[in-house]
């Protein structure tokens, strides 16, 4: 029985490496799996460690000892994914606990069975190879879990129903490929001039973190609730509009963020258009190609429709900066212009249009919500500049994942500092952007070619891509992990040089 006690340990640290991992990938079935593999074919070593067990596994078929080469291997291995994290550590919740214990129930309770109606010899194999499966394992245990959880949660989505109806605000509903967090923070700055009103907090966009957000913090007398709306399928914002159903809803754009998800662009624009179909009022960036074919057929529905933009000044509402000035447009009339300082250079000006026209819906004065913009202030970690102890200059952009913020912070990189100085990108690619995530991170790299002296690439993930997109004379520096990179930019760097930290992958990313 030794040997169920080895096998049994390495399960218990596997399982710690692929709990975690379902925990950052939001407990998707099918998620432990699919790293499981991008970490075993990862590096030379772990392609021999992963070979090494399957010979283990098959040698047990003649040596049941083989099994503890097996445990041995599972325990510690694939190299570089830690059990406790050094970026996305466990956070034991109640849904992960339920996931654990289902997990070991899968493991033990066919083992148990065939133990009783077998020979220990053949339970022994059997359990050496449901440990090479764990992954897969976790995988299932989601699968059962995942309606327990839907019911679970649904007490506290009726009391966030009900605390809605009682409080009933004004819902404004924001989502897109990019860019919801940061309207969300401007139309809460803007609304807040003349309303109560209350923003969900932090990334809280999927069911269980706005109603937690309704549960905690929406008190009778908030006149307006801006609630960001996120999605990972078809289906996931409809369900959402069910219970908080947005009087107002905004699409900040379209893009091909988590299209190793969606799979088509096509299918992410009909799921985030699932949230103007409760909504009377409608603000779009009508400089998004998809969602401009949007406007005329909301329009034909009944649906006030603003269309905002940063270039055309036609639009409903345009937000142009002409020289070193911003200039607000209306149907092709200027309204209102004001000097263009640092505070008010957004990732884009459609954002900041877009939190207008939300103003506008709500009775606000436009102009009035225009000269407040010089108050903004940007989002943390969002293309946000400061100076480091040493000189440096710092732009931190790590929350930023989608191919437009990276050209914009690029662009930014380009304009600051003089030609003698050295410029640097530290970033470990693009990631989710399904088939032309190859593609999107090698453009990025030739347009970081241009006006990089170095760049720093981060993990493997990209690896392969980002380095075939290289161009002239860059310097290139490969990091395992974002603190090596660090420490490189801090060993190298000099005041007045100036260094772009693009986007930030969690360590369970190879």
């Amino acid at each position: 029985m030794i040997f169920f006690g080895f096998l049994f340990v390495a399960l218990v640290l596997s399982q710690l490496r692929w709990l975690r991992v379902a925990q950052r990938e939001h407990y998707l079935p099918g998620s432990a799996a699919k790293f499981a593999m991008r970490w075993w074919f990862s590096s030379p070593a772990n392609i021999v460690i992963f070979i090494l067990t399957l010979g283990f596994v098959v040698a047990t078929i003649a040596f049941s000892a083989a099994s503890l080469g097996v445990a041995l291997l599972v325990a510690v291995a694939p190299f570089g994914l830690s059990l406790r994290g050094r970026t996305s550590k466990l956070v034991w919740t109640r849904r992960l606990r339920l996931l654990s214990i289902t997990t070991a129930l899968v493991w033990v309770i066919p083992v148990a069975i065939l133990l009783v109606v077998t020979t220990v010899d053949i339970g022994v194999r059997l359990a050496t190879v449901l440990l090479v499966l764990s992954p897969v394992f976790v995988d299932f245990a989601m699968l059962v879990t995942t309606p327990i959880e839907r019911r679970l949660a649904q007490k506290f989505v009726n009391e966030a129903r009900r605390r809605l109806q009682r409080v009933q605000p004004i819902v404004v509903g924001i989502t897109g490929s990019f860019g919801k967090t940061t309207t969300k923070q401007y139309v809460s700055h803007l609304l807040s001039m003349h309303h109560v009103t209350l923003a969900s907090p932090r990334s809280f966009n999927n069911q269980a973190g706005l109603a937690r957000a309704v549960n905690e913090l929406l008190v009778p007398g908030t006149e307006v609730f801006i609630a960001e709306m996120g999605t990972y399928g078809p289906g996931e914002i409809r369900g959402l509009c069910r219970w908080i159903p947005p009087q107002i809803a905004v699409i900040t754009a379209i893009g091909p963020v988590h299209l190793e998800r969606f799979r088509d662009i096509s299918v992410t624009l009909s799921a985030k258009a699932e949230i103007v179909e409760t909504a009377n009022d409608v603000v779009l960036n009508g400089d998004d190609d998809l969602l401009r074919r949007l406007i005329s057929p909301l329009r034909e529905q009944g649906k006030r429709v603003v269309a905002v933009s940063a270039i055309d000044d036609l639009a409903d509402l345009c937000l142009r900066a002409e020289g070193d000035e911003i200039v607000l447009y209306r149907h092709g009339r200027q309204i209102a212009r004001q000097n263009l300082v640092a505070s008010m250079r957004p990732p884009a000006l459609t954002n900041v249009a877009c939190a207008i026209g939300v103003a506008m819906f709500i009775g606000d004065d436009p102009v009035e919500c225009f000269h407040e913009i010089r108050k903004f202030e940007r989002p943390p970690n969002r293309l946000s500049e400061t100076t480091g102890s040493t000189g440096v200059t710092i732009i931190d952009d790590t929350f930023n994942s989608n191919p437009a913020g990276a050209d914009l912070a690029i662009e930014r990189l380009g304009l600051l500092g003089s030609n003698m100085v050295r410029r640097v990108l530290v970033t470990p690619g693009m990631i989710e952007l399904g088939r032309s995530q190859r593609q999107a991170n090698r453009r990025m790299m030739r347009q970081a070619s241009a006006v990089c002296t170095d760049i720093v690439i981060v993990g493997r993930t990209n690896r392969r891509a980002l380095r075939a997109g290289a161009t002239g004379r860059v310097h290139l520096v490969l990091a395992a992990h974002r603190d090596e990179a660090v420490a490189w930019v801090k060993s190298n760097l000099t005041e007045d040089d100036i260094v772009l930290y693009e986007n930030d992958l969690p360590d369970h990313y190879a």
